[in-house]
Formats: structure tokens, sequence, C-alpha cells
């Protein structure tokens, strides 16, 4: 027994010596300018790495460095550099045959660049060198070439047990701009059985940019020998806390910013990209002067996008804000460096309590102190231009709701103390009606069309400016113990009574102030019943109405 274990340990001490002295005598390095050639060969693209080692142990060749130059077209700077390459081989062939076969190969710390034209042409379209379009490739001759004929060959016979991406960092950007790239930190990328003519398994996952990780599991292949932007894909995709103003995915001039996590899946066959999923966004805000909302915002959706036209179509959006529906559908185009919008949205008897904690995020300013309290709420409009300045209009329709915290007859104090009608802490609205168009000039509101039980119903149109300021032009055709209140302080008689006025001063402290030339001229025109007006009790008596008393000798 001693002596067999003495045996034993001889041959693995002399294994252990071989192992060690082996890596001394095959020269890894003579096999640089091979690896290079063939690499650069199967990716069109010139291909240099460092100084190689081998590794008995583990077999594996190992590199100091690597650098993968850019399609020409896009600049002189690497498409690829890494620190570290290593390439597993088997170690018998290499030992003794002097031929290396490769079972996986890890990129250690790669920046990889990733750039897009205007007209959608990214600098990895060309890799495989067999894009008729690159710049690196030149005319073919008319007779065949064997060589090259060979080449296509070994790159349709080339394939990888696994290949690893480990701690990259991956830029995206926009070619010839100075726009700042969205940078993704911490890629990880695990490829099994990667073939250039075949589908493949893959996983990614990374860091986003501002904030925030995804993961992406699926398949992708076999590679576009064409265009390698178009390789068929379909994968599941899972994204956490995207933080939506740092990405950069947003123009920041849009006030967009929130929250969003994302869980869907992704499919394309080289033309047109399928996505669906879920989106859920905390904090959404979508508004420069708007503050986050106080509740959730849930988005299901599915959308093509056409991959060379860089337009899409979104045909289902269903957007839910508790009980709250809304379904939004149309085009987008994502040329150029705005993103433009073509769109419907429609949203029948939405629960108000629903909606109200989505107001502030939309940029929508109450008088101060109050809120919106039950009722529903209706709408359907149109949106188009770019997605950080909209053009959005159409009706909007409230019905049986209130203004909590709002007193309007306090606002028209005269008409409250004088003729009885008491609306009290809150303003209870039967119906508001409006034409609305919104767009980065301001709000513009025709048609407007507000039913107050206590008071009656007020109509008319005005602006509000970027800024919040008002600017409305009003009338007031009271009803009930409101025209009685008229009709004894202002002489009028009658049954009926309307007032002209303005609302002024801002969304969140507006003024009520009496139109006194619309007051008279609608006086002067009905002639008070066939009398000569006196002018100074009128204005005296309208003005009192707003609780606005014409100063003496005024």
């Amino acid at each position: 027994m001693k002596r067999a274990a003495k045996i034993i340990g001889i041959l693995i001490l002399i294994l252990l010596v071989v192992a060690i002295a082996l890596p001394f005598l095959v020269n890894v390095n003579s096999f640089r300018p091979t690896i290079e050639s063939q690499a650069s060969s199967a990716l069109g693209r010139k291909v240099t790495i460092g100084n190689l080692k081998l590794s008995i142990l583990t077999g594996s060749v190992s590199a100091d460095d690597l650098a993968i130059a850019d399609d020409p077209a896009f600049g002189k700077a690497p498409f690829v550099t890494a620190k570290g390459l290593n390439v597993g081989v088997e170690v018998i062939p290499l030992v003794f045959n002097k031929t290396l076969h490769v079972t996986d190969l890890t990129l250690d710390r790669p920046q990889i660049v990733l750039l897009r034209t205007p007209a959608g042409k990214w600098n990895f379209s060309s890799l495989g060198g067999s894009n008729a379009n690159s710049p690196m490739k030149t005319k073919a001759p008319a007779t065949a070439d064997p060589k090259s004929s060979a080449t296509d060959q070994s790159l349709e016979n080339l394939s990888v047990a696994k290949l690893n991406v480990n701690n990259g960092r991956v830029s995206i950007g926009d070619a010839n701009t100075k726009s700042k790239p969205h940078v993704y930190d911490n890629v990880n990328v695990t490829v099994r059985n990667f073939s250039f003519s075949s589908q493949f398994p893959l996983t990614v996952a990374a860091d986003l940019p501002g904030g925030g990780n995804l993961k992406l599991d699926g398949k992708a292949g076999p590679i576009n020998p064409n265009d390698a932007a178009q390789t068929p894909l379909e994968a599941k995709l899972d994204v956490k806390r995207l933080d939506l103003a740092a990405s950069g995915f947003v123009d920041p001039s849009s006030g967009i910013a929130g929250l969003a996590d994302f869980d869907g899946t992704v499919a394309s066959d080289g033309r047109v990209l399928r996505s669906n999923g879920t989106m859920k966004a905390d904090k959404l805000k979508m508004s420069a002067k708007g503050s986050p909302a106080g509740r959730p915002v849930e988005v299901r959706y599915a959308t093509d996008y056409n991959l060379q036209s860089q337009s899409g179509t979104l045909s289902k959006a269903d957007v839910a804000i508790g009980k709250a529906l809304a379904q939004l559908t149309g085009n987008y185009e994502t040329r150029g460096d705005a993103t433009l919008v073509n769109m419907k949205l429609n949203a029948q008897n939405m629960p108000v309590d629903d909606l109200e904690a989505m107001l502030p995020a939309l940029g929508v300013v109450l008088p101060s102190g109050s809120s919106l309290k039950g009722g529903t709420l209706s709408t359907a409009l149109a949106i188009s231009g770019p997605v950080a300045k909209p053009v959005i209009t159409g009706p909007i329709k409230l019905v049986q709701t209130k203004l909590a915290g709002f007193n309007l007859g306090s606002k028209l104090s005269a008409i409250n103390a004088l003729s009885g009608a008491q609306t009290g802490s809150d303003t209870s609205i039967q119906n508001f009606s409006t034409d609305a168009h919104v767009a980065p000039d301001g709000v513009r509101t025709e048609n407007v069309d507000l039913i107050i039980p206590a008071l009656g119903t007020l109509t008319g149109t005005g602006t509000i400016s970027p800024s919040g300021a008002l600017n409305y032009h009003m009338t007031a055709n009271l009803a009930g113990a409101a025209v009685t209140g008229l009709s004894q302080i202002a002489g009028l008689g009658g049954k009926g009574g309307s007032i002209p006025f303005f609302i002024q001063g801002t969304t969140s402290d507006p003024k009520f102030v009496p139109d006194v030339q619309g007051i008279l001229n609608s006086r002067l025109k009905s002639g008070f019943q066939g009398n000569k007006p006196n002018t100074g009790s009128a204005v005296d008596a309208i003005t009192g109405l707003f609780g606005k008393k014409k100063k003496p000798n005024q």
C-alpha cells in the first residue's frame, strides 16, 4: 500500500511539473496572428489582441487586451475594447497537434460603443463582414473567390459553446451629434451554443442610466448576414426602478419624471419589433410645472415598431389609476431628435376620486386649499406633436362633482349675502363641460358650460397662461334665489338675470371681477323697460354684487 501511494504521489508530481512546464514549451503567442486574422475575418473588423498566456490547469488562453475596430463610416475610435480576454481551449489538440479549438470565450470589463445614424443604421449592422452596404466591403468580383467562399463557410461553421461578457459598459448614442449617450454599467451577458447560422439562448443583465436595472432572457439568431441589427430576437424583459428623468430617454424639457417598473416581452423578426407588457410608474410627473402623482399608474400595452422606418403603432395602452381607466392608441415616430406622436385618448366616466391624485402630475392647479371630490370625468382627446411639447385638443366633461374647500359664493359675496344663495364651504357642480386646447403656449377653453345648482349656469371662454394666469370672460345666468336677489338689488325686475364678468388672477387664487361695461351695454340696450336709465346707481348696484362697490365721486 505504501509503495502504491508513493507511485501515485510521484505521478501527481510529474503531472504538476508537466502542467507547469508546458506553457513554457508551447508558445501560444504563435497563435496570435491566426486568432487576429480569423477573428477579423469573422467580424469584418480589424481585431487586435495583447500578449497571450496559456494555463494548462484551467484549459484556457488569456490575452491582456482586446480591441475591435468600428465601422469606418462611424469613426476611428474602437467599437469594443476590453481589459482582458479569456479563451477556453481543448488542451490535448493544442499541445500535441498545435491546433486551437475554442470552447468558451469571456470578455472582461469591455467598453462597447453603439452608435446609430439619423437613418436608423447602427455601427454594428456590418458585423460579420457580409453587409454589402458597409464601407468595409468592396465590390465582389464577377467570378467566385474560393478563398472568400471558404471564409463564409468557416463563419457558418464557427460556434462557441459559451460566450460571456463580465462587468461591461455599453454606451448607446447617435452618430455625429453632441447629444449625451445612454450608458449601461455592470453589463453581464451569457450566450450558450453561439453560432452565426442558428438560434442561441442568451441572458443580459445591466444597470440602467440614472438608476434601476434590467434583465433580458431569451433567444436570438441566426445572425442576419446583411445587417446584424436585423437579427431575430425573442425575449422576456424585466425592468426595475427606471428613473424616467435621469435615464435620458425623455426630453428633460418635457418635465416627465417618475420611477417605472416593466414586465413584458419583445420579439423581432429583423424588420418589425413587437412588444407587450405592463408598466407601473410611481411618483409620475407629466408636466414641467407638475408635481409627483399621489398614487401609482399602471399601463398595459401592445405595440409594433418598424425598425427600418423608425415608426410604430400603439394598438393598445390601457392606462389605469385606481378604478379610473383610459385607452390610448395611435402612431409614433422616433426619427430625428424628437419622438413625434399622433394619438387618441378616450376615457368615459372615470371616477374623479381616483383621478384627483393625478392632477398635480399633469400640472393642473386647483384653487388653494381645494380638491375635487366625487363624480365622473369623460374625455376624448387628440394628442399630436413632439412628446416634450404636444398639442392636446378635445372635449372634457365633469358630472356631479364638487370643488371641496372652495366657496364660490364667498368669491361672489354680494350675490351670496343679498340673494340668499348659499354654496357653503364646498361648491357643488352638476355639470362642467368645455372644448380644450392645450399647447406649449398655454391652455384655451371654449364653450365653457358650468352648472352650479346654488347659483345657476356660468358660460364663457378663456385662457390659462403657462404661468397659470387666468383670463376668462364669463356670463352668470342666475337661477332660483340668486335671481330674486339680483332683481331686488339692481332694480332690474323680471324673473331672470345674467351678469357678465371676468375671472382673473391665477389658478391657485382666482379673482372674480365684474364686466361693468358689459353690464351697462346690456342694460342700455334693453332700455330699462323704456325708462331713462340711471347709470350711476346701476353701476353702484351691479358692482356691489361682486363685493367691489364704487367709491363716492369716482
